[in-house]
């Protein structure tokens, strides 16, 4: 379904500040693949989502999408198709409108968007039915405006609004982290639910090795922008935190890792 073909990204080309940040990656992923990313800080991993999501364009090679080469495609081209959940909880809403404008943008990404009026009563029973489901009672706040919220209500909210109309591929960028361990594992916990549901192709980044190892079908490790370890199946159901570390460490040459740099 989607396939990264050589794919490399430079930062400050041509300077004596030029940094490889992805280096000539191969990577196929199949309709429905939940991959966590794990790596050191700057192995590549924000990049990666980065340049998929089409915020960057890559150097070098293509991203395929059923056999399309999308590489070169601005944002918002890509945006009716590709979803993205940031760390910030506040960057994936709109504090200014309301519970029920912001959902309804949500359901319009994609298309094309004219004078009517932009919340119909369908439009609210569609949403107080997919807000009841998160179980945080904003399903009787539909006119709140959005900044009143808290930030794991605005984090809910925004994996809602991301796959409002099913993405092709949903990209997690450590979408937890700013979160306390609570809301963290509820936002989780929903965002299980959510990928479950609709078997969604899923990208998550996340520094937490637990994460990594508990969610998904399949964990692929980065290091200086390089895939160096792609794990899956039986093998990844498998593997424990030390088990990680430890092929995190028989895959290195240079001697100079730690843990505090594979943890971030």
């Amino acid at each position: 379904m989607i396939r990264l073909e050589q794919f490399s990204k430079f930062f400050h080309k041509g300077s004596i500040n030029q940094v490889l940040a992805l280096d000539r990656i191969d990577l196929e992923m199949q309709q429905g693949d939940f991959i966590t990313i794990v790596g050191s800080n700057g192995a590549g991993k924000s990049t990666l989502l980065n340049c998929i999501a089409g915020t960057y364009q890559p150097d070098g090679g293509r991203l395929l999408l059923n056999g399309d080469d999308i590489a070169l495609w601005p944002e918002h081209r890509r945006a009716g198709f590709i979803s993205r959940v940031f760390q910030d909880p506040f960057m994936g809403t709109c504090a200014t409108l309301t519970i029920e404008q912001n959902l309804a943008l949500a359901r319009r990404r994609g298309a094309r968007r004219g004078l009517a009026i932009g919340v119909k009563k369908r439009d609210r029973n569609l949403f107080r039915e997919r807000l009841k489901r998160l179980g945080l009672g904003l399903e009787d706040r539909l006119t709140d405006l959005v900044g009143l919220l808290s930030g794991g209500q605005r984090q809910a909210l925004t994996m809602l609004m991301a796959t409002m109309v099913q993405p092709q591929m949903l990209l997690l960028d450590e979408h937890t982290a700013a979160l306390d361990p609570k809301t963290a594992r509820q936002i989780l916990d929903l965002t299980r639910r959510i990928i479950d549901e609709h078997t969604l192709t899923t990208l998550m980044v996340t520094h937490n090795m637990r994460q990594a190892l508990r969610l998904g079908n399949r964990l692929i490790m980065l290091h200086r922008g390089k895939v160096i370890l792609d794990i899956q199946g039986p093998d990844k159901q498998a593997l424990s935190q030390e088990d990680l570390v430890s092929r995190f460490y028989d895959t290195q040459t240079d001697g100079d890792m730690t843990d505090r740099m594979l943890l971030g």
